[in-house]
């Protein structure tokens, strides 16, 4: 996932389509100032890496199986070949695939276990194919080419490992969506219509509203048939998760955001006036919500103050003073810091905090 700020014009535009629900009062009490990372979560297991391999081809992250562990994108050193990659904490680097860059290919969506990892790809020549590899190495073999219009939201819910299987979502005919799964060992592809536009959240949850302006207003359980009715705001924009939902909405100040219970409990302000959301996923891990504050030069520079409000503690951690293009996978955050043409890349792995 990457850096997905809400300017307070996308905002005004949401005002307009968007319900009035009753919701619980919210808890406006000042949170404590905030506290830098360093100082918070000493132990926290963090790293700085470079922005080009050794070959001198810039690498992009697209997971991380911990701080200093990666999978990611880089051309070969002639741009020839767009391979997918492992960075190990050692800094040597594996190529686990490398296909013609002439076809321009693209790895949409990853996820891993620290173990295996599996993968989306697709180019301009051949439909999107479901790949996976051992972490620990060994050859990368194809588990199914019918993967279908595959639905993506940059979250981590994307692409998901659960029950042994592989399991992700995909567009279906006539307003429906395909909720769709392999075995991590190959085999037939399952899949299950459900009406309506839907995306995966935490297994078996599914949560609607992935191109509505309210965002998202009910979870359905693809197992049980349960369906919840997701929290909604006057003015504002709620993305949910099975635990947590996230609101951003218009105030008289500029965007406010609140997180609460999905069962519309302990509702509570987590940011205000140049604060935005900064990734999809509503809560990471269940303990913090990622947020950007904006200052006047974020239109220009698209940098932000990367915040963690940490749940538990309800107090606000610095993560980055200047950040930009975040991500998120897995329980690790990362960031660039300096400018486009001279940055250096942060991880910080929040399962460690």
């Amino acid at each position: 996932m990457r850096t997905r700020l809400q300017p307070a014009a996308t905002l005004t535009a949401i005002a307009a389509s968007v319900a009035l629900l009753v919701l619980p009062s919210v808890d406006r009490s000042p949170p404590p100032a905030p506290v830098a990372a360093a100082l918070a979560w000493p132990q926290a297991e963090r790293a700085v890496i470079a922005a080009d391999l050794a070959d001198g081809t810039a690498y992009r992250p697209l997971a991380f199986l911990d701080a200093q562990t990666s999978v990611g994108s880089a051309l070969s050193a002639d741009g020839r070949q767009q391979r997918l990659l492992l960075r190990q904490r050692s800094g040597s680097v594996r190529t686990i695939r490398s296909l013609s860059q002439r076809d321009y290919p693209s790895f949409p969506a990853v996820v891993t276990d620290g173990k295996v990892l599996v993968w989306v790809e697709r180019s301009n020549r051949t439909a999107a194919a479901l790949w996976r590899a051992d972490v620990a190495g060994g050859p990368a073999r194809r588990l199914t080419a019918d993967v279908g219009d595959l639905k993506s939201d940059d979250s981590e819910s994307d692409l998901l490992l659960a029950d042994g299987r592989v399991r992700w979502v995909a567009g279906g005919p006539q307003g429906t969506t395909l909720v769709r799964s392999i075995a991590l060992d190959g085999g037939a592809v399952e899949s299950r219509p459900v009406d309506g536009d839907w995306k995966l959240s935490a297994w078996p949850w599914l949560a609607d509203g992935t191109t509505a302006a309210a965002g998202t207003t009910e979870l359905r359980n693809v197992v049980t048939g349960e369906v919840r009715k997701m929290p909604a705001s006057w003015r504002g924009e709620t993305q949910c998760d099975p635990v947590w939902c996230r609101i951003t909405r218009i105030d008289d100040g500029g965007s406010v955001v609140d997180l609460l219970r999905a069962d519309g409990t302990q509702r509570r302000q987590v940011g205000d006036g140049t604060v935005a959301a900064v990734l999809s996923d509503p809560a990471p891990l269940g303990r913090f919500t990622i947020l950007g504050k904006i200052d006047q030069n974020a239109q220009l520079t698209n940098h932000i103050q990367l915040i963690a409000y940490e749940i538990g503690t309800r107090r606000s951690v610095v993560i980055s003073p200047d950040a930009f293009d975040v991500g998120y996978r897995a329980g690790v955050i990362w960031w660039s810091a300096g400018n486009d043409n001279d940055f250096i890349r942060h991880a910080l792995d929040l399962r460690t905090v």
